[in-house]
């Protein structure tokens, strides 16, 4: 008789895939009460590596072409889509929804890559512009990536909500440390996969685990954690980031969101995580 290889599911830091520094995991079921395996459970200490690692990799991804970039984000779609039935099915499992559902999400997520991807070589011309000034200067507003963002995923959703929060961010630059939905902590480590295996840098998209309430506090004190993106998030959790992360300005990104509305993607959620430089220059002689 064989035995089944149980997966553990680990955390992605820095473009490695990493048990916790803790050594906890959680056991994960489906709806079913079919053990799926074990889910590493995401510490303090593990927080604080995968926002030092989206630090390092911040100047290096912002300063990749806007044409790269894109290039990178529809290769996370078509990876995606390569592996979209193994996806539907782990989301079957974990979520108990019907694996049609679970295929048009999957089918829904890549199509917000393609989306974002073709957005990243046309910001430039969209958002910035060149002023009208009374001298003999040139006025030039042009956008910039925030930083380094944190993401509170989407509780609702296993995978959509929480992609239509990662590829905004990164498509103009800058790099995420994600807090997945406590009840997807298995599709967000798939995706973890999907990304190493799409030409992504390490430490630009890095993934948790476990539960995300006592991760919450620390992420939003962190004084290298530049904005936060929270979909759906509970009252409680939306005011703490927003007390706890005025202590250094961050940037709060909130609301509800149905992501699986043709219109959910959109121009507006890039515009939320880059920052507006104005350039002075002379007119030569």
């Amino acid at each position: 008789m064989r035995l089944n290889v149980i997966k553990t599911y680990k955390l992605y830091v820095g473009g490695k895939f990493i048990r916790s520094e803790s050594g906890y995991t959680i056991e994960r079921h489906s709806k079913d009460g079919e053990f799926l395996g074990h889910a590493c459970k995401g510490s303090r200490k593990d927080l604080r590596d995968a926002v030092k690692a989206a630090r390092s990799a911040q100047a290096g991804w912002a300063g990749k072409t806007a044409y790269n970039r894109g290039q990178i984000l529809y290769r996370i779609g078509e990876m995606l889509e390569a592996r979209s039935e193994e996806f539907a099915e782990l989301m079957h499992a974990e979520s108990g929804a019907s694996l049609e559902e679970c295929l048009k999400e999957v089918e829904t997520a890549v199509d917000r890559c393609v989306y974002y991807a073709g957005w990243t070589d046309k910001l430039d011309s969209v958002i910035g512009t060149v002023n009208p000034v009374a001298g003999p200067f040139f006025g030039f507003s042009v956008p910039e990536p925030t930083g380094v963002v944190g993401i509170v995923a989407d509780p609702s959703t296993a995978l959509i909500g929480m992609l239509s929060q990662v590829l905004p961010v990164i498509s103009t630059g800058n790099t995420c440390v994600v807090l997945p939905a406590d009840d997807y902590p298995l599709t967000a480590s798939e995706f973890g996969e999907i990304l190493s295996t799409s030409d992504v840098p390490g430490g630009v998209v890095n993934i948790l685990g476990g539960v995300q309430e006592p991760l919450n506090p620390h992420l939003a004190k962190h004084m290298d954690v530049n904005a936060i993106s929270l979909s759906n998030a509970a009252a409680d959790t939306e005011d703490l980031y927003v007390s706890e992360g005025a202590e250094n300005l961050k940037r709060i990104r909130s609301g509800e969101a149905d992501w699986m509305q043709p219109d959910a993607h959109s121009l507006s959620e890039i515009q939320k995580f880059v920052e507006t430089k104005s350039v002075w220059h002379p007119v030569e002689a």
